[in-house]
């Protein structure tokens, strides 16, 4: 990854925030998106405190004209694309039947047109540099959560268009991996939306114990430069994508009985 240009979406916190480190200390050059420029600044002058060529624009991939800015930018100061990693996203808790439907816009705005106007944007310069196109997915994109119907949503979509995309790129020689993370430590259940739309403000579950951004972003890293094409991390995902491949029925139980026993569930 030395020298290679590397766009990370929503790249100011969380897991983009430590893909942005992992591969910058790899010779990568980076720029970073963001809606909240405080936290976009203050990213951009801890990753170039650590020596790491780091650039950055406000920008909301929910806008098709902001990931257009975002293209140009990354040429404009860097001359070429080589990888685009589709990290930017939202979650929601609440149950269907319940939640404002615009809620569920929202994270399909961002999780899964977000990534496809990214995408659209840098293609023909991923294409002409026969790079990598990465999508940050979720378990949740292969096994449907209760109280997230947006966010599974918005990870069955994303994993589709990516598998569709990995297809039609076959024989242009552009890398595409589709990442699922477990439940990784970040800052993504804080900022999720109830079911009205205002922010959940407290993780429901035990960070803590849960597979940390760095580590994650490593995996991610390695699966890049081996051009892997599906990523799927944690015991627990590993073992739920299976289970639900082959016992569907029996795993709706299992993942109710689970999920309930979140802080202030909204299933009981």
């Amino acid at each position: 990854m030395k020298d290679k240009v590397v766009i990370i979406t929503g790249g100011s916190s969380g897991i983009g925030k430590a893909l942005a480190e992992v591969f910058g200390k790899n010779g990568s050059k980076i720029l970073i998106t963001g809606r909240n420029p405080v936290e976009l600044d203050n990213t951009i002058f801890e990753l170039r405190a650590h020596q790491i060529n780091a650039s950055g624009i406000l920008a909301d991939v929910s806008r098709e004209e902001d990931n257009k800015k975002m293209a140009n930018e990354a040429m404009r100061v860097f001359g070429q694309i080589d990888v685009l990693i589709n990290n930017a996203g939202i979650t929601m808790r609440a149950l269907f039947e319940d939640v404002d439907l615009a809620v569920i816009k929202k994270v399909m705005d961002i999780n899964f047109f977000g990534a496809l106007y990214a995408t659209q944007s840098c293609l023909p310069e991923i294409i002409k540099n026969k790079g990598s196109i990465i999508g940050i997915s979720s378990i949740a994109g292969f096994r449907g959560l209760p109280a997230r119907t947006g966010y599974s949503a918005s990870k069955f979509a994303l994993n589709g268009f990516l598998e569709v995309l990995r297809t039609e790129m076959l024989h242009k020689g552009v890398h595409v991996l589709t990442a699922a993370p477990g439940f990784t430590a970040s800052n993504i259940r804080k900022r999720a939306l109830t079911k009205d739309g205002s922010a959940q403000g407290e993780s429901p579950r035990a960070e803590e114990k849960m597979m940390t951004a760095e580590e994650c972003a490593q995996h991610i890293y390695n699966a890049t430069v081996s051009r892997k094409n599906i990523l799927i991390l944690t015991g627990q995902g590993k073992l739920t994508v299976l289970l639900n491949k082959f016992f569907p029925v029996w795993l709706d139980k299992l993942v109710y009985k689970t999920m309930a026993k979140e802080d202030n569930a909204p299933i009981k």
